[in-house]
């Protein structure tokens, strides 16, 4: 099988993307590093004798072939902050008992250097296309897709294309997204000094810490309810106050409920002893809105359709210090609903508690007809190496896909029951895994690139 000549390639691949993985490429705080990750794909893509090409300061594409169709496949080189309790190096490429770990191995810098030896080996292997086949990369898909805004303003869509930044079989529906920012003019809460947590709202904070002027009974009582309820707590004086140290167990947004939310739980413990002018309105407002939930029912917004399921809520982040004050939310909605009711219905809640309230993002569902060419395509492809059909599903996370027009969806590169941790620590891929896909990842940018 031809897909099975991409394997010859796998050593040379790994060296290469331990070098893209040491790069702490985390857009909004290490802009640097994000160009220099892009950076490093183009030339290696220059040294394969492909033609690459800057396109905005954020995103990059490299082709092979010319004319017919425009086939593509979209990754993205940006990671999520690497958090706490790694067992190794999350910035190495690093094999142990079977698996690859390291930060963006699974999303996306795995599958990223993937697509380009795909197009590697289809040069060298002498492939004669029908159509271009190009490979883009952005370095801001973790922070609202604007990277691809930017793209597609000066490149043209696609006629056909897939982003492996999901699971496998194929993804044909993805859940709308919203990222809410609420927050208060001033911090007039009394007890509480600071509080902090969360540096990505598209992920479960799995630490968080909190500042209080507290007399000996208040700190009675709060380890008393800490004994009593969920969550690891850590008491500590300090010449600020009393501080309190939340840890949990980090997840990505779209399944918060696989996460433990340190913020939720240390908000839900200091709630519990203390009232609203004494913690804030913003903790106040995430105390009896949300506390330990993930469906919006408190908020009024639990909801599901039978095409992507059941509506999500993940608190991300809180930062109180001074007279700063805020917190962020990230909203993953059915794709039969509609965002902007589920925004007035955020705002009518938010509003009625005095906060200000700020969208910061609005990512539209996606939906893609499951007969399509392009689903038959990487279902065939799929079936080539595998020997099994490929399941259609639907996410609540958002990829490039959304970004296409409904000429794309996910595909790859992460196996269903593989424990890849993604946006937590001792993120990792099975490498047998990752071998499949790797040849899976060929075969449908072959049939993509000979495609009559």
């Amino acid at each position: 099988m031809l897909s099975e000549k991409i394997l010859g390639y796998k050593d040379e691949l790994f060296e290469d993307l331990n070098t893209l993985i040491s790069i702490e490429s985390i857009d909004g705080s290490r802009d640097a590093d994000c160009e220099k990750a892009l950076e490093f794909v183009l030339k290696r893509a220059e040294d394969f004798g492909l033609l690459p090409e800057r396109v905005t300061d954020k995103s990059g594409q490299v082709d092979l072939g010319s004319g017919g169709r425009l086939c593509a496949v979209l990754t993205h080189l940006d990671v999520v902050p690497a958090g706490n309790s790694w067992s190794l190096s999350p910035y190495a490429l690093t094999e142990r008992d079977g698996r690859l770990y390291g930060r963006g191995i699974a999303d996306d810098k795995g599958a990223a250097m993937v697509a380009l030896y795909c197009m590697r080996a289809l040069r060298e292997l002498g492939v004669e296309g029908k159509n271009t086949l190009r490979a883009i990369f952005g370095t801001a898909e973790e922070t609202g897709m604007t990277d691809m805004e930017g793209y597609f303003a000066k490149k043209p869509l696609p006629d056909l294309a897939f982003t492996p930044d999901s699971e496998y079989g194929i993804c044909y529906a993805e859940k709308g997204i919203l990222h809410v920012e609420i927050s208060t003019p001033t911090n007039e809460a009394t007890v509480l000094s600071q509080f902090h947590a969360g540096k990505a709202v598209n992920a479960v904070p799995d630490l968080a810490y909190v500042m209080l002027d507290s007399s000996g009974y208040d700190e009675q009582l709060l380890m008393r309810l800490a004994d009593a309820g969920e969550g690891s707590f850590e008491f500590n004086h300090t010449l600020d106050g009393l501080m309190i140290i939340s840890r949990g167990r980090a997840a990505h947004a779209c399944e918060p409920q696989k996460g433990f939310n340190a913020a939720a739980a240390l908000i839900d413990l200091i709630a519990n002893a203390y009232d609203v002018h004494e913690i804030g309105a913003v903790a106040s407002f995430i105390d009896y809105a949300l506390n330990s939930e993930t469906n919006g029912r408190s908020l009024g917004l639990k909801m599901s359709d039978a095409v992507s399921g059941a509506l999500t809520v993940n608190l991300g982040s809180v930062h109180i210090e001074g007279d700063e004050a805020r917190a962020c939310f990230d909203i993953r909605y059915p794709v039969t609903i509609n965002g902007d009711y589920v925004m007035r219905q955020f705002r009518k809640v938010a509003e009625s508690s005095g906060l200000r309230v700020k969208l910061l993002h609005h990512g539209k569902p996606l939906y893609v007809e499951k007969d399509s060419e392009l689903i038959r395509l990487l279902g065939d492809a799929y079936r080539a190496v595998t020997g099994e059909e490929a399941e259609l599903y639907s996410t609540g996370g958002g990829t490039y896909a959304r970004k296409l027009g409904g000429k794309g969806v996910a595909f790859g590169p992460n196996f269903n029951g593989d424990d890849i941790r993604m946006h937590n620590a001792d993120e990792s891929v099975d490498k047998e895994n990752f071998l499949r896909h790797m040849q899976i990842c060929f075969e449908a940018m072959y049939r993509m690139y000979t495609l009559e």
